[in-house]
């Protein structure tokens, strides 16, 4: 899977929230279907947003990315988001784009002008497949950049000369640095190879990004991305007026300040009860209603920790494999797991244990699954901060991620409670 990563300029906002999410679902589920996944999430590190950041503040372009790649991945770990098993950064790739390019421009497929090296979009026939709209509809009332010197609105830029006060490399073209849509057909074809399973992102990447790294590859002749997938926009708005949230519009929150005030798995929560294709609102209401679910799940854990062990409902389970195998329907895996949940505490109640037990079992499987991990060993009264960390550390030893499991640990230590591990997973207590 590639799936594109952030452009490190500032602080992630709740929409970037939802495809790390979306596409840590799907990577979890492949796993526990058995798969063996290669992730890779790239880092671009050199941009304009960057660079405009840097003069307007007076520092360097570096200094930006380290500072918001470091805010990117404290919001990915509060997340409970899996860590990509190849995070490349555009600044280490820039020599292989420098030979990418060249041998675009030896097949006659790009041209250099006075700013920089451009792609014929002419010379990609399918142009416009992820879009669905060819090259000619494109081009009917096309509002881009004008540059009297691209042979069509619609070519891209693969390099771009240098400009006073940016950060540059060497060229057969002069000084300049690549363009985005050059740095991840690069990054993918290098980790992955041709042909590979999955290219994945938010849905305001199928165009232009998607299918300029897509022309790229098609124009040198390589296979790429076999099959792709788009998350829907996280909107703010009520109904008929909703609008993407994004930092351009200036209506995002960052994920920070959502993960301080909620439970990090609240979120991941009300990702999953919305298709991963539609639009979803993120609110204080929808959260907050995602806390109280999940309150009821931790206590459905804790109630059912010291059932008899059993093998989860076999009919539960190959509802879950029908419903995440049909495009990734969690809203009916949110719905099974309720289900589940009340007919097990039916039996409970009953005190028929036996009936019981494969059920939770399924409920314990499915939030495995789906990186939602319960609390059975929470105490009541345990704060919710302490109680996300304590599923935070479950997390990491299930991930067998011991490092960060003893990072977690030492913190809890530090706030003044006492852990213990349990076949139930982590207690804390004072």
């Amino acid at each position: 899977m590639y799936v594109c990563g952030p452009t490190v300029y500032d602080h992630p906002h709740v929409g970037h929230g939802r495809f790390l999410l979306v596409f840590d679902v799907l990577r979890r589920y492949l796993e526990w279907c058995g798969n063996e996944v290669t992730y890779v999430s790239n880092v671009t590190d050199i941009d304009d947003k960057i660079i405009n950041r840097a003069n307007r503040e007076g520092r360097s372009a570096d200094d930006v990315a380290v500072e918001f790649e470091k805010a990117w991945y404290d919001a990915v770990d509060a997340l409970g988001v899996k860590r990509p098993t190849h995070d490349p950064h555009a600044t280490a790739y820039v020599a292989q784009m420098v030979e990418w390019v060249e041998a675009l421009v030896a097949a006659d497929v790009a041209y250099e002008t006075s700013d920089g090296l451009y792609l014929s979009v002419a010379a990609v026939p399918d142009y416009g497949l992820l879009k669905n709209q060819s090259l000619d509809d494109m081009q009917a009332g096309a509002r881009v950049e004008v540059n009297e010197e691209k042979r069509s609105p619609r070519d891209f830029a693969l390099w771009k000369k240098v400009k006073p006060g940016e950060p540059s490399w060497p060229s057969p073209w002069g000084p300049g640095r690549p363009g985005w849509h050059t740095e991840c057909v690069v990054m993918a074809l290098d980790l992955l190879g041709e042909g590979f399973d999955l290219h994945g992102g938010g849905q305001d990447l199928a165009f232009p990004h998607h299918e300029n790294e897509r022309a790229q590859a098609v124009a040198a002749g390589k296979e790429f991305a076999r099959r792709w997938a788009h998350n829907g926009f996280v909107v703010v708005g009520g109904e008929g007026g909703a609008v993407k949230m994004s930092k351009s519009l200036g209506n995002f929150t960052t994920l920070t300040d959502l993960l301080a005030a909620h439970d990090p798995r609240a979120y991941r929560l009300v990702v999953l009860q919305s298709h991963y294709r539609a639009p979803v609102e993120v609110t204080p209401s929808s959260l907050e209603h995602a806390s109280a679910t999940l309150r009821g799940l931790d206590d459905f854990a804790r109630r059912t920790a010291d059932l008899p062990p059993a093998p989860p409902d076999e009919a539960a389970m190959g509802a879950f494999r029908s419903a995440m195998d049909d495009d990734l329907s969690t809203p009916a895996v949110v719905a099974l797991l309720s289900d589940l949940r009340r007919r097990a505490n039916v039996h409970l109640d009953a005190g028929e244990t036996d009936a019981a037990a494969p059920l939770a079992a399924a409920v314990r499987e499915m939030a495995g699954a789906l990186g939602l991990a319960l609390a059975p060993g929470g105490d009541e009264g345990v704060p919710p901060e302490v109680v996300a960390l304590v599923v935070r550390r479950d997390r990491a030893r299930a991930d067998r991620d011991f490092a960060a499991a003893d990072a977690v640990r030492d913190q809890l230590v530090g706030l003044g409670w006492v852990v213990e591990d349990t076949p139930s997973g982590t207690k804390v207590h004072q």
